[in-house]
């Protein structure tokens, strides 16, 4: 019963807007910020990536990394980097340093490994996003990069209760679902993610695949279903076959899957490395 108060507890707040973010998070959200503010240029961008130094290490690192650096020599300075990713990418990791920051300083040992493997695969299925974007969906590949990053968001604040918590998420059992769906659509209202995005994201958990697919919701369901890293938290199971069968089905008219996930591994590889280094 104890646990049963504090789940009524975490949902209460969430609903209320009230919550708990991690202090460490406040240079990126400033970041956002200023990169939603139309006045907003290009040095006083810089200026609050600098201001940052591990921001600023990882706007290099990402800026270098295999998604970005298609052609041309590495950058060697945030603003170089500012330039090369762009508002929009800038935006993309700003949201990723926030989502990372939930598992950062979590102490049970248990959930602190569902946290990294958790965001492996969200590096995982945002590189794949991209890939999928551009080669068979034809939506926007950086918008579903992003997507891709924070899609995962809400289960990341869900462990970061757990860890002052614990024991809360084996309260769930059967709720999981209807309680993951309460939190990550106030987290991704927090993180101000755009309406059309977090919509997408939010009608995965029932989502069925489109024939032909299209639009970013189904980006986003191929690159779940093609990642080689799962997540940690568990789905329904039926839910999990029944969309299966769509995915192969689907998949089965795109003869250069194979290239183009051996592409995408890669870059999710460096990606991945580029965030957490």
């Amino acid at each position: 019963m104890e646990k049963l108060r504090d789940l009524a507890t975490i949902i209460s707040e969430v609903q209320r807007g009230e919550l708990v973010f991690p202090t460490s998070v406040n240079a990126a959200l400033a970041l956002q910020l200023a990169l939603a503010d139309s006045d907003c240029h290009d040095d006083e961008i810089s200026r609050k990536v600098l201001a940052e130094p591990v921001l600023a290490a990882r706007a290099v690192a990402l800026a270098n990394s295999a998604v970005f650096q298609r052609q041309g020599q590495p950058v060697t300075s945030a603003r170089a980097a500012v330039l090369r990713l762009g508002y929009r990418n800038l935006y993309s990791l700003a949201a990723a340093m926030v989502v990372r920051q939930f598992g950062a300083r979590l102490r049970d040992p248990q959930l602190r490994a569902q946290a990294e493997q958790l965001w492996k695969y969200s590096a995982h299925v945002a590189a794949i996003a991209y890939q999928v974007a551009r080669h068979i969906t034809r939506t926007d590949p950086d918008t579903a990069l992003f997507a891709g990053i924070v899609h995962e968001a809400g289960n990341f604040y869900l462990l970061s209760r757990a860890d002052q918590v614990p024991g809360v998420l084996e309260e769930l059992g059967p709720r999981m679902g209807p309680v993951q769906e309460i939190v990550a659509r106030e987290v991704l209202r927090k993180l101000q993610v755009p309406e059309p995005v977090a919509a997408a994201i939010i009608s995965l958990r029932d989502g069925a695949i489109s024939l032909p697919p299209s639009g970013l919701r189904d980006t986003l369901l191929l690159a779940r279903h093609l990642s080689p890293v799962l997540s940690p938290l568990p789905a329904p199971q039926d839910d999990y076959l029944v969309r299966r069968a769509d995915m192969v089905h689907c998949l089965a008219t795109f003869p250069d899957l194979a290239a183009l996930l051996e592409r995408a591994a890669s870059e999710a590889g460096s990606m991945g490395a580029a965030l957490l280094a």
